[in-house]
């Protein structure tokens, strides 16, 4: 699978996603994330800066026992070439201005020039914290860990962190 293949791919599973510019304007029910940061800054021969998106309908959030809870795809690529199309769920808890965000989303991982992750599903834990700016703008950092589970022969795993800016439309 090459890089054009798997924004291809990432582009039509976002749009199955997406509401009318009409809806947007309307609700204030679609959040999106753009982040940078730093791919397996663990590994220092196989780090690589990164940049990223995460879309979020939050006409979709549900509450329950655990929290609010909201289903967000997305999906990074890195300096080398690396990148990762995901999709999964996340639990959203507010403590004042400050908002903190665990997720869980499986995807599919393209190792292009970067780290060889051992498999091509791989599952992404993420814990985010960000502050409030305005009422639809957010500042925040976060950190995750990509693992394929021993799916592969080997699961060597990588460490991220990232830099996000959040806007609700």
């Amino acid at each position: 699978m090459n890089l054009k293949s798997i924004f291809i791919t990432l582009f039509f599973i976002l749009c199955s996603f997406s509401t009318s510019a009409e809806e947007l304007n309307n609700n204030q029910n679609t959040e999106f994330n753009v982040y940078t940061g730093v791919f397996d800054f663990s590994d220092d021969g196989k780090k690589s800066n990164l940049f990223g998106f995460q879309h979020q309908n939050e006409n979709l959030n549900r509450d329950t026992f655990l929290g609010n809870l909201s289903p967000v795809t997305g999906g990074l690529i890195t300096a080398d070439n690396a990148a990762y199309i995901y999709t999964g769920v996340q639990a959203q808890y507010k403590i004042g201005a400050l908002n903190f965000t665990p997720s869980f989303t499986p995807g599919l991982y393209h190792e292009g020039d970067g780290k060889d992750l051992g498999h091509i599903i791989e599952f992404k834990s993420e814990l985010q914290f960000s502050f409030d700016l305005s009422n639809n703008s957010l500042l925040g950092f976060s950190y995750n860990h990509i693992s394929n589970a021993s799916l592969g022969d080997k699961n060597p795993g990588a460490n991220s962190y990232m830099f996000n800016f959040f806007k609700t439309f």
